[in-house]
């Protein structure tokens, strides 16, 4: 039995499923990048999706192919996000719900893991493309700025904003899966452009792949982290750069106290190791610290980086690792070379 007749539970009669889940499957990608745009968080994307191609697999019989089998998942996909939206649930950053804390006031005060915008591996929202433009939309519609400026939005407008703006659809075509009219999905459309006018949106430069300026950036960045050598971490940093540091609400603004509580609070960080991965389209790392009980690293934190001309501009380090470490596919521990 196939993983998704499995899910779809026993009572599905003997219909052939082989063909059926290489369809569905074959949208996976693309539908937990739209279901990660409308939440905000990896886990309940995955299992938004997940609901999705049950409910397809469920009911495939009826799908008489009015529309194409991507409409259809995208209306089955929206209305799942939609429901798990009617709580008013909305993820932010920390740069979302406060001002940045100055390294004298600095503590850490965790807040609930659904409060949270989180990462995403690359490989799990980003398809495959042939069109640098069209791949160039999706890294940037799924930045960690530009997902928390989307929580701004109510969930109808938001379905239409990515369906229209990054997904390129038809006012027709989200009018149709929407079951409202053209006028109303220009009218939401131009409400949630408005209020993404409002927010923090710039954007980081691009990174895929990453020019020879941006290459050497990082390899800066990775000496002087792993070195704990504040001076030259300081020269890569822009003057405004953030460190944010999901669960906890503080965050941090400007390299002083950046590079100050890394050598007060943060201390027990030195000698840290970094390995390259990538999240929500921009560079990112596995930060492994040395082991306090033994010989080797342990996880610490994904870093998601953020560049914009020729300087970092953020430090995203999202510290749940039991959760992030194995969504990244990333081992739990290092050997004493860092291998």
């Amino acid at each position: 039995m196939s993983e998704l007749a499995a899910a779809a539970g026993s009572g599905t009669g003997a219909r052939p499923s082989g063909d059926i889940d290489s369809r569905l499957e074959g949208h996976r990608v693309e539908l937990t990048g739209y279901c990660y745009r409308m939440l905000g968080s990896a886990f309940e994307a995955e299992d938004a999706v997940q609901d999705t191609l049950v409910r397809a697999w469920r009911s495939f019989d009826k799908f008489e192919g009015r529309s194409s089998l991507r409409s259809w998942l995208y209306r089955i996909a929206t209305n799942v996000c939609l429901d798990m939206l009617n709580a008013g649930k909305k993820r932010a950053r920390p740069v979302d719900l406060t001002g940045p804390t100055p390294l004298a006031q600095a503590a850490l005060n965790p807040l609930p893991e659904n409060t949270w915008l989180e990462p995403m591996p690359d490989g799990r929202i980003l398809p495959t493309t042939d069109d640098p433009a069209e791949a160039a939309v999706a890294r940037e519609s799924v930045r960690l700025a530009f997902v928390a400026a989307l929580q701004h939005l109510p969930p109808k407008q938001r379905a239409v904003l990515i369906l229209r703006e990054v997904l390129a659809w038809k006012a027709a075509e989200v009018a149709e899966l929407l079951d409202t009219s053209v006028a109303s999905v220009n009218s939401a459309l131009q409400r949630a452009r408005a209020t993404l006018t409002d927010q923090d949106t710039v954007a980081a430069d691009a990174a895929n792949p990453l020019d020879e300026e941006q290459t050497k950036l990082l390899e800066r960045y990775v000496a002087a982290f792993e070195g704990y050598d504040m001076k030259a971490l300081t020269a890569l940093l822009h003057e405004d750069a953030v460190m944010t540091m999901p669960p906890f609400d503080l965050w941090l603004r400007g390299h002083n106290d950046i590079t100050g509580f890394m050598t007060t609070m943060g201390a027990s960080c030195a000698g840290s190791r970094l390995i390259a991965t990538s999240a929500n389209g921009t560079p990112a790392f596995a930060h492994y610290k040395p082991n306090p009980e033994g010989p080797g690293f342990v996880p610490w934190a994904v870093q998601v980086i953020d560049i914009k001309d020729g300087a970092i501009t953020g430090m995203h380090c999202f510290l749940d690792t039991p959760r992030w470490f194995p969504l990244f596919g990333l081992p739990d521990h290092l050997d004493g070379d860092g291998a």
